[in-house]
């Protein structure tokens, strides 16, 4: 009886809400406006091997954030995830969709998805970070922001660390490069045209510069050309599917271990050893902009935690890592918007300039360096360290080396 009693009543409050004689709050619970955001990886197609752990650690983190830390002040988190198949199409179609579906803001984990995205993102002043980026999203810098140093700094700390560590002379030493055709392979390219020179590097632009796409299966023909050239580096900027094949042809040629190899940070991750073997690139270098699995930072227990947990498959992968680190800049975004603006006033515009451009020393956890925002240089982070592999195992030989902006856009080749 007491239960029919209450029913009426319920319904009775109701219909008084209806007819505005209280807050519709008495009715239920007030809902809790929760923040939506965007993200799309390569999970399929030619870039699994990467977007699949990234897409993976994107999740986990915001399942972390809304789980255990309750959100952003009390507010959870939405995601919009969408697999772009590593397809500057599809990619293209699902940035419109974010904006159609009013979030917040985006993230992705490739330049070139973001190359295809950012044309329709900055025209609508529609922020977005990638966690890998090329000079050609952030120069001349608009809204599309680049969670670490982009892959012209990759080539430019390989270059001094090389000139400082390893090269002994006489003359000058001769770098053959290696790139995907697309802003991964670009943005190399883009840095030793402007840098090379100053650091004493002879590169032939015409004769030892390849392009290779993700599908390739053999480069063979490209590495032949360069046989009696005496080169002393191959630098690979590209994904690790074909880097694995590049470097098997290199061993298979008998240019390698001879000529010395360095990769961008886009394809060095542990499912490059997976895919070429470990006695095939033992002895590789290559740059990245995390820490990796065995190094002691705070942030790190909580990565290993989850992946562990929900994707255990993923673990020793630095694209696991990189990506954990993207969300909490995100969250952390989203923080400081709510904080500067409140949740009721948040737009796009307004995440811009009230989440992305407060960001200061943003510690995400030691996972990499620390995150600020400069005018001028939409570059969040600024720091990569180098590595090797030795032993199977991705191995750091350097600290962490400072990415100095370069202003792409007043080279008059840029972009062309």
């Amino acid at each position: 009886m007491r239960s029919k009693r209450l029913l009426a009543l319920s319904v009775v409050l109701c219909l008084v809400v209806v007819a505005g004689m209280l807050p519709l709050a008495a009715c239920g619970p007030t809902a809790e406006k929760t923040l939506k955001i965007g993200m799309t990886t390569p999970s399929s197609g030619p870039a699994a091997e990467k977007g699949s752990p990234m897409g993976h650690a994107n999740l986990d983190c915001i399942k972390y954030v809304n789980e255990e830390l309750g959100g952003v002040d009390g507010h959870q988190i939405e995601v919009l995830w969408l697999d772009n198949g590593y397809d500057a199409a599809k990619a293209a179609t699902i940035v419109k969709r974010f904006i159609d579906e009013d979030c917040l803001f985006f993230t992705t984990a490739s330049s070139g998805m973001m190359s295809a995205m950012m044309e329709l993102a900055n025209r609508d002043y529609f922020p977005g970070i990638s966690s890998f980026s090329s000079p050609v999203l952030t120069h001349p810098p608009r809204h599309i922001y680049g969670q670490t140093p982009d892959y012209g700094d990759d080539w430019a700390a390989f270059a001094r660390y090389f000139m400082d560590n390893i090269w002994k002379g006489p003359g000058k030493p001769r770098m053959a490069m290696h790139l995907l055709n697309n802003p991964t392979g670009y943005g190399a390219r883009d840095a030793a045209r402007a840098l090379a020179d100053d650091f004493g590097i002879e590169i032939d632009f015409d004769n030892w510069v390849f392009e290779h796409a993700t599908t390739t299966t053999s480069e063979i023909a490209s590495l032949t050309t360069i046989l009696d050239d005496d080169i002393d580096i191959l630098y690979i900027s590209s994904t690790p599917a074909p880097t694995s094949i590049i470097i098997k042809n290199a061993v298979e040629l008998g240019m390698f271990p001879d000529m010395l190899i360095g990769c961008g940070h886009a394809s060095f991750t542990k499912a490059l050893i997976d895919l070429a073997g470990a006695d095939v690139v033992e002895g590789v270098y290559g740059v990245y902009p995390t820490v990796d699995w065995d190094d002691d930072v705070p942030g790190l227990a909580k990565v290993i935690e989850y992946c562990k947990k929900e994707h255990p498959n993923d673990y020793g992968n630095m694209d696991y890592i990189i990506s954990w680190a993207q969300s909490l800049i995100a969250v952390e975004i989203l923080r400081l918007a709510v904080q500067n603006a409140g949740i009721e006033n948040l737009t796009p515009q307004v995440v811009e300039e009230q989440g992305f451009k407060k960001l200061k020393d943003f510690d995400v956890g030691g996972l990499h360096g620390p995150v600020t925002y400069s005018p001028g240089d939409n570059r969040l982070s600024k720091s990569v360290r180098v590595f090797q592999i030795k032993g199977g195992a991705i191995t750091p030989v350097s600290g962490w080396v400072e990415a100095p902006l370069v202003k792409y856009e007043e080279y008059d080749w840029f972009g062309k």
